[in-house]
């Protein structure tokens, strides 16, 4: 997928639920998130409900699109 599809994909208000993320133990499975933006790399990035503010990389992270 390119970064005009990810873009088009994960529009600022998407819902998006954790499975995993590589190298970020603080970031359990079940997360819940809304994504803010996906940049120029191709990176999506998600408010968490942790706080946290970790982009996914669709390559290595695990993630679902919530429904409303």
């Amino acid at each position: 997928m390119n970064i005009e599809q990810l873009k088009t994909k994960y529009k600022k208000g998407v819902k998006v639920k954790l499975i995993s993320m590589e190298g970020e133990p603080q970031m359990p499975e079940g997360l819940n998130g809304v994504v803010d933006l996906v940049d120029d790399m191709g990176q999506i990035h998600v408010e968490w409900e942790n706080g946290s503010t970790l982009a996914l990389n669709i390559d290595c992270d695990s993630f679902i699109v919530e429904e409303d």
